[in-house]
């Protein structure tokens, strides 16, 4: 049984190896996970984001959530902060986009345009 102790320190490494990644990574996927996105389907989005990412061995990439970006219309998205911080929203996400874009845009730096809602 663990302590209380045992306990804060597996949360204090977690922690520690989060920063590690995430000053690391190359690309950070944001999936918007907000009622609408849900209910939309942003959660088998972001299972299939995790799933290509595990499947395709890419280790500079992050996945995260976040909540509504207030374009309920345009549901699920997926936002991908690329390297120069740049941000590219895409729209409307089944599964299979999902895959496709860490196919193409995290795998090859190619951006989707077809899909692409917004960008900054």
């Amino acid at each position: 049984m663990k302590t209380l102790a045992d306990l804060r320190a597996i949360k204090e490494k977690a922690k520690q190896e989060l920063a590690s990644r995430e000053q690391t990574a190359k690309y950070r996927l944001v999936v918007a996970m907000g009622t609408c996105g849900i209910a939309a389907g942003a959660r088998t989005v972001m299972t299939a984001i995790i799933d290509e990412i595990s499947k395709r061995g890419i280790t500079d990439t992050i996945v995260t959530q976040t909540g509504c970006l207030g374009y309920c219309d345009q549901e699920p998205l997926v936002q991908v902060i690329q390297p120069d911080k740049s941000v590219i929203t895409y729209g409307k996400i089944t599964p299979e986009l999902a895959r496709r874009i860490v196919a193409e845009h995290i795998g090859k730096g190619n951006v989707i345009s077809e899909q692409v809602f917004m960008q900054s």
